[in-house]
C-alpha cells in the first residue's frame, strides 16, 4: 500500500472543499499545558486516541458515543486526547471532537492531515489546544513552508506537534519551533510499523524538547521499551480503541513507569 501519505493529503483536499472545516461557533481550549502535564507526571504520559477507522485496520471499533469513550480514557489517566476531525478512511469529525471538548477538561489535539490554514482556523474554534503537522508533507511540498503553519497556529494560540518519521525528517523538525516532537513509528507511505523507528531516532539524543513516540504501542512492555529508548511520552490509539475496557487498557499503559 504505497503512496497512502498522497492519498491521505488528498483526503484532506476533498474535506476541505466539502466544507468539514466551516466551523461557525467558537468553543475554549483547556486550561491546561500539556508539556507541564508531561513533565510533572510519574507515570508513563499518555495521549489517547480516538478514532473508529484507520487506513491500516479498516473499522477499529463501532461507532459509537465518542464522549463515553473520550471519559474512559481520562478515567484511566491519559493526560491529553487526540480526536481524529479527518472523515475519510478515520471517521473523524469536527463534531466529535466538539462534544468531546464540552465533556473534558485535559487538553485535545486534533489529529488530522493539516495541508491548509483554514483546519488550523478549524482547530482554533472547535477549542484545540495543539495540532498536528507532518514534516515529509512539508519536506514533499515545497509550496507550503512548514515554519509558516507553526507560526500562524502559534497566533491562534495553538501548541504544535510536528511529527516525523525518518532521522532526516527528524533532525529537519527540531529546526523548527514546534513545541513537541513527534516520531511517528508507522510509514505513512507503506503504512508499516517498527518501534525501532523511535529507538534509532533518538541515538544519541541531545533534543530538549519533549518527544512523542507514536504507533504500534500495545502493551506495558512497549511503554518501558519505548521510555529506554528516550520518549518522553506516547500516543497510543488503536490498541485502546480494540479494547473491551478502554479504562482499564489505559490505565494498564500508563502505570507501565
Amino acid at each position: 500500500m504505497k503512496n497512502m501519505l498522497q492519498k491521505l493529503s488528498q483526503n484532506s483536499e476533498l474535506a476541505i472543499k466539502d466544507g468539514v472545516y466551516e466551523i461557525t461557533q467558537k468553543i475554549p481550549k483547556s486550561k491546561m499545558n500539556i508539556l507541564d502535564m508531561i513533565q510533572k507526571n510519574k507515570h508513563a504520559s499518555l495521549i489517547t486516541e480516538v478514532k473508529f477507522s484507520s487506513p491500516s485496520l479498516g473499522k477499529i471499533r463501532k461507532t459509537t458515543d465518542p464522549v463515553k469513550i473520550a471519559k474512559s480514557m481520562v478515567d484511566g489517566g491519559a493526560i491529553g486526547l487526540s480526536i481524529l476531525t479527518q472523515p475519510h478512511l478515520f471517521n473523524g469529525s469536527p463534531e466529535y471532537f466538539q462534544k468531546i471538548r464540552r465533556a473534558v477538561k485535559i487538553p485535545l489535539l486534533m489529529k488530522d492531515i493539516v495541508i491548509n490554514k483554514i483546519q488550523i482556523d478549524a482547530a482554533e474554534k472547535i477549542g484545540a489546544d495543539c495540532i498536528l503537522l507532518i514534516q515529509s508533507i512539508f519536506d514533499k511540498k515545497l509550496a507550503r513552508d512548514i515554519d509558516e503553519f507553526i507560526s500562524y497556529a502559534h497566533k491562534k494560540k495553538l501548541m504544535v506537534l510536528l511529527e516525523s518519521h525518518t532521522k532526516k525528517e527528524f533532525i529537519n523538525s527540531t529546526k523548527t519551533d514546534a513545541d513537541l516532537l513527534g516520531i511517528n513509528n508507522r510509514n505513512l507511505d507503506t503504512l508499516e510499523i517498527n518501534l525501532d523507528v523511535t529507538k534509532n531516532i533518538l541515538k544519541d539524543r541531545n533534543e530538549k524538547r519533549i518527544i512523542l513516540s507514536e504507533s504500534g504501542i500495545e502493551s506495558p512492555n512497549d511503554i518501558r521499551f519505548l521510555h529506554d529508548c528516550g520518549a518522553d511520552a506516547f500516543l497510543v490509539g488503536s490498541s485502546i480503541m480494540k479494547s473491551k475496557d478502554i479504562k482499564g487498557q489505559v490505565k494498564k499503559l500508563v502505570l507501565a513507569i
